[in-house]
């Protein structure tokens, strides 16, 4: 009854008023471990009542036997076009980031989302695209030849600076640190790049130097960086760097955690990545650096396993890859983590590209806790809602209503069936919706209704630094 009440008396407003009901579910919310039998009442976008016992609306879903949860929060969501948004909605994600590689420049890419969203939307400045434009390189989201291996000189830096600069006075979520995919840059240079995210008190969100075999030096220089600045550091997809040496990583972060230094880091559920083959990562040398080989990579286009002849022929193309170099137990390490932040590094473009587009947040709830028990329900969910958004919302205050179902916070609500909700995608076709989310709400509107996309509505909103 104390919820219901402290609905009514917050908001003054009688069950009538009410634009959606969600009767009768399982409501679980990670920041004040709830977890009960509630009804969740929607009005104007927010959550405006959390009853004992039914409510009264304009639309009144019976969710009983369901989960009533945060919506979930992506940090690292490659794919930002309308397509992928669908992909996200079915897969309970309300909030779809680009913060890895992030996008430059920063106004534009935000203006041409406006009031065209089916999910939220947000983006880092990219220090990658940054330095392309300085440099004149002519790749279009990776660095494909200049920006690669060239020094830049103290004029380009200098210029590539200003436009993080830019790009952070624009709203952006901090600055995207392709490292790896930037080897010709100089630790003096990203280190001055974490100062300038400094200067906003924003992250660095990060894709460390080199390959599994430096992991250690790559992640103490972005540790050192955030000890050195004071720009908090988020770690991307800590497994796919690490691999093997994954207990060493997860323990770096945790001893740097407890000296006070601001770093988190993420996970995706999968053995397998994607990248560009005509990328950085696989100049010379790429086979010790990833501990794979040509038959560990995937051409996305036709699904063919490669050898030195496709490998070569296709990295003058440019194009898609899926790497195999991982394993089972590496991952499930990673997942387990107290720490850990769950992200799916995904994109999907024309139906084509890896699983994680599309089905990451289901297959954390069907295969680390139902089928594995890795995590408890309860931990899952936090891991997807209410830490990312706590990564963020101490300079993007839109994020402290994010992740928790509470009274005044955004009507960002995923509802699933814990028994039956299940990932479909895979590498052979990756472009199939999860199944068992029945309702997917953003800032209270319904995105995803009975298990399917509710055409003609675009409520997502953009994420924006403050």
């Amino acid at each position: 009854m104390r919820y219901f009440l402290l609905g009514m008396a917050a908001l003054g407003l009688s069950a009538q008023d009410l634009d959606i009901a969600l009767n009768n579910g399982r409501v679980i919310d990670p920041e004040s471990g709830l977890d009960g039998v509630r009804s969740v009442g929607v009005k104007a976008g927010k959550i405006a009542q959390i009853s004992n016992r039914p409510l009264k609306a304009k639309t009144v879903i019976d969710t009983t036997g369901l989960v009533i949860s945060p919506g979930f929060i992506d940090l690292h969501s490659h794919g930002q076009t309308p397509e992928n948004y669908q992909y996200k909605a079915r897969d309970g994600v309300t909030t779809a980031l680009e913060m890895e590689i992030g996008v430059f420049p920063v106004a534009q890419w935000y203006g041409e989302r406006k009031g065209k969203a089916l999910v939220n939307y947000g983006a880092t400045v990219s220090h990658p695209i940054a330095r392309m434009k300085v440099l004149g390189d002519t790749g279009s989201w990776l660095p494909r030849d200049k920006a690669i291996a060239t020094i830049a000189t103290p004029e380009q830096h200098a210029a590539t600076l200003e436009n993080l600069r830019i790009g952070m006075r624009e709203g952006g979520l901090g600055v995207g640190f392709g490292i790896g995919y930037v080897p010709g840059c100089n630790q003096q240079e990203i280190m001055e790049a974490f100062a300038a995210a400094a200067e906003f008190k924003r992250p660095g969100f990060v894709h460390t130097r080199d390959g599994r075999q430096k992991m250690v030096e790559s992640l103490q220089e972005v540790i050192a960086n955030s000890a050195v600045t004071g720009a908090p550091v988020h770690v991307v997809h800590i497994q796919a760097s690490s691999g093997r040496f994954v207990d060493t990583a997860l323990k770096m972060v945790d001893n740097a955690r407890a000296h006070g230094i601001d770093v988190t880091m993420e996970a995706y559920p999968y053995t397998a990545g994607q990248t560009q083959i005509e990328s950085s990562i696989f100049d010379p040398g790429w086979q010790q650096r990833l501990e794979a080989d040509y038959n560990d990579l995937v051409w996305v286009k036709t699904g063919e396993r490669l050898t030195k002849e496709t490998f070569d022929k296709y990295r003058k193309i440019g194009g898609s890859i899926v790497t195999f170099t991982n394993k089972d137990e590496y991952v499930d390490k990673a997942i387990a983590h107290p720490a850990i932040m769950i992200a799916s590094d995904g994109m999907i473009y024309d139906g084509q590209g890896h699983p994680r587009g599309a089905g990451t947040y289901a297959r954390i709830l069907a295969v680390y806790v139902r089928d594995r028990k890795v995590l408890t329900l309860k931990d899952a969910i936090a891991k997807m809602s209410l830490l990312p958004a706590k990564r963020l919302e101490a300079y993007t205050p839109a994020m402290r209503n994010k992740g928790r179902i509470k009274i005044g916070a955004d009507a960002d609500i995923a509802v699933f069936d814990a028994a039956k909700v299940q990932d479909k995608a895979t590498y052979t076709r990756p472009n199939l919706y999860s199944e068992g989310i029945p309702h997917v709400l953003v800032n209270g509107v319904f995105a995803v209704r009975d298990g399917r996309i509710v055409e003609g509505v675009l409520p997502g909103q953009p994420v924006l630094a403050k």
